[in-house]
């Protein structure tokens, strides 16, 4: 049997990126998935492409309309939802001082406030289905801090935050709720421009992970792998609890010379 047969489970940012991954690693794994996305396009032709176990969902995470009718169609679809992926996530680039307020109210609304406005609305839902599975896609930047990027380090720590809380909160009525945070990842979000136009996400991304333990940014498939993992049973004694899936970045860099000893 399948890891995850027969059960309903949400994706945000599910059309591209990371969460198509996920998509289609759960329905792979015998899940029935609703893609929720506010990319209709891509998101109605992934669902297409994944056939009768899939959905899509108009979902804008700050909306709490958006989100009653994307749990409404969940269940309606395939019944009560038993695992929740919070992964919409944006990063915007700019030094504390040279960062307008609406863009960092916009990169705390969709990072935080969307995944707070998620947990919130599938809770009933997954008391109904006897319990579930809530997975927040946090960052390595929610560990620590990167230059010209509070609002989405600020995002990403909060997340860790929420987890923990909601962990608490919901263990009693079987909810497990746990945060995965990835280093740098093969996405749509790596094209990203900074400020001067003068790099990407991306640049950045591979210029940081030259001295790290596995010098190299993750293909979606590896956090995918780690995804399905923390939503199963075979996590069933975690909660509350960060799996980083990295590279090693927080481990510090590697010496030039790899066999150096102090």
């Amino acid at each position: 049997m399948k890891r995850f047969e027969n059960r309903t489970v949400i994706v945000t940012g599910g059309a591209r990126g990371m969460g198509a991954n996920h998509a289609r690693g759960f329905v792979a794994e015998g899940a029935n998935v609703v893609i929720a996305d506010v990319l209709e396009q891509e998101g109605r032709t992934l669902a297409r492409e994944l056939g009768d176990r899939a959905i899509f969902s108009r979902l804008d995470v700050t909306n709490e309309n958006d989100w009653d009718a994307t749990v409404t169609a969940a269940e309606a679809a395939f019944g009560p939802v038993s695992v929740l992926i919070n992964n919409a996530g944006i990063v915007r680039f700019g030094v504390i001082e040279e960062t307008e307020p609406a863009t960092w109210r916009q990169v705390l609304e969709i990072n935080l406030t969307g995944s707070y406005l998620g947990i919130r609305a599938v809770t009933s839902s997954m008391r109904e289905a006897g319990g579930g599975a809530i997975v927040n896609i946090s960052s390595g930047a929610g560990f620590t801090a990167t230059f010209g990027t509070a609002a989405y380090v600020a995002s990403k720590w909060g997340v860790r935050g929420l987890t923990k809380t909601a962990a608490l909160e919901l263990a009693r009525s079987n909810i497990r709720v746990n945060s995965v945070h990835p280093g740098g990842v093969r996405t749509p979000m790596l094209a990203t421009e900074a400020p001067n136009g003068n790099s990407t996400a991306a640049t950045r991304a591979e210029a940081g992970v030259e001295t790290s333990a596995i010098p190299r940014i993750a293909d979606p498939e590896e956090i995918t792998r780690m995804v399905l993992f923390v939503a199963s049973e075979e996590a069933s004694f975690s909660t509350g609890s960060e799996f980083i899936a990295d590279g090693g970045m927080l481990l510090g860099p590697v010496p030039q010379d790899e066999h150096a000893t102090s």
